[in-house]
């Protein structure tokens, strides 16, 4: 289970990283990305981009 929580937490610290070069190519402005103010937070749910990255890295495992 430990072994979960790693991968989970080097995930986030990645995605994090990776997540201003991302939105400087247009991801995260994409239509079903949505970005709303609740609590005085703002929050944002990147569905489109999501599911694009899904796409992109199902074909790259496609043709390893």
């Amino acid at each position: 289970m430990i072994r979960w929580f790693i991968v989970v937490f080097l995930a986030l610290v990645l995605i994090s990283w990776v997540s201003p070069l991302l939105q400087k190519l247009g991801l995260g402005k994409l239509p079903g990305d949505f970005r709303f103010k609740l609590f005085g937070r703002e929050w944002f749910i990147p569905l489109a981009s999501t599911v694009v990255l899904s796409m992109i890295a199902s074909a790259l495992a496609r043709l390893i």
